[in-house]
């Protein structure tokens, strides 16, 4: 019974970790690759991989120039880059809040 509950608090646990991996998808979104648990739900990755392209559709069509989006979430950190239509997309924790940081946006 011991052997029971301890491997389901751990998978309790794994689940509500954020995720860390990463996944590339082509023009449609589309995903080609991925290195994320098998637990990471098919639908926030078309969500994710659809803002991401979105993103990159409507720097392209307002003439800006850029190759990579990141995004800072309090439980995560989205880095994606610009691959000739797709895109190569990484998720990953954020470092733990320390006590007393400052808020970057302060800064500008």
């Amino acid at each position: 019974m011991g052997l029971l509950t301890g491997k389901s608090q751990h998978l309790e646990k794994a689940a509500m970790a954020p995720p860390a991996g990463c996944f590339t998808v082509d023009r449609v979104g589309r995903v080609i690759s991925s290195t994320l648990p098998q637990t990471f739900s098919p639908q926030r990755l078309r969500q994710i991989a659809q803002s991401v392209l979105i993103a990159f559709q409507s720097a392209h069509q307002a003439q800006l120039i850029f190759n990579e989006i990141q995004v800072a979430f309090p439980a995560m950190k989205l880095t994606a880059r610009e691959l000739r239509g797709g895109a190569i997309i990484f998720l990953a924790p954020s470092p733990p809040a320390q006590f007393g940081a400052t808020n970057d946006s302060s800064a500008l």
